[in-house]
């Protein structure tokens, strides 16, 4: 009877170790006052592919020089040699304010929900088409309110138009630029309204093509937030529902440059 009863001590104690490790290394399992986890079932790629033909009004944008070849030597390496603002990218703050440079931009700046406002419609019609406070408030109409924290891209359909940058830009005869973009009234609203975190556009720049000033950069960077330009493959989101992940340049000093930027569903 003691051995058995010794035995069955160990037993007891050998299993109550299991358990507090067990609820040491996963607290979620035991407690009820942890944030749900984050899990998905589909990847989406937001990014354009990046190469010397990208529609960028910047002259000699991008090129890739090699400085290392493999055979003659003992691998493949190139020198860059890009504009910040080029392909898919983050404007930070310091674009065109004191603000933030991107490197400096918290990381969970950078993961929110994404909230997808489409004008395609209107868009189609008229290339100086903005996102206006009415849209939002359209949007949330269907949707509910936008979340504090949220990212929201506009969606114009314009990422179709990207091999061909007349088309890109919307050029017309005296080269002047049409496309898309933020009313600073929206972005405006979504600072002081809603708190979201980020701004996105599937177009070459926040503001529409048009402006002259462009109140949207100055608004938005000026309040310390990030926008992205030159998104794709929004028309594989629905308007709510995705998380979006910004994998935005970490250089000292940088006010932007490309970026791999995904959706997770």
């Amino acid at each position: 009877m003691e051995l058995a009863e010794a035995t069955s001590r160990r037993r007891f104690v050998k299993h109550a170790a299991i358990a507090a490790c067990a609820s040491v290394i996963s607290p979620s399992v035991t407690r009820g006052d942890e944030p749900p986890r984050l899990s998905f079932q589909r990847v989406v790629d937001l990014t354009h592919t990046l190469s010397a033909t990208f529609p960028m009004t910047w002259p000699n944008p991008f090129v890739l020089e090699q400085v290392s070849k493999l055979g003659k030597d003992k691998w493949n390496a190139y020198r860059w040699h890009l504009q910040e603002h080029s392909g898919t990218h983050l404007d930070a703050p310091l674009h065109c304010t004191p603000g933030w440079s991107a490197d400096l931009i918290p990381v969970d700046q950078l993961v929110g929900p994404l909230v997808v406002v489409d004008i395609r419609a209107r868009a189609s019609s008229n290339a100086d088409a903005q996102l206006t406070p009415d849209d939002l408030k359209a949007w949330e109409q269907q949707h509910g309110p936008i979340a504090a924290g949220a990212v929201v891209a506009l969606f114009s359909g314009w990422d179709t138009r990207v091999n061909d940058s007349r088309k890109f830009f919307g050029l017309d005869d005296k080269g002047g630029f049409h496309f898309p973009g933020f009313n600073v009234e929206a972005v405006q609203f979504l600072q002081e309204q809603r708190h979201v975190k980020g701004i996105a556009t599937d177009t070459l720049s926040l503001d529409f093509g048009a402006s002259a000033d462009f109140p949207a950069h100055h608004y938005w960077l000026g309040h310390n937030k990030w926008g992205l330009e030159n998104v794709a493959g929004l028309d594989q989101l629905p308007a709510k529902g995705a998380t979006i992940v910004v994998g935005g340049p970490k250089i000292a000093g940088c006010t932007g440059g490309p970026s791999r930027v995904l959706a997770l569903l």
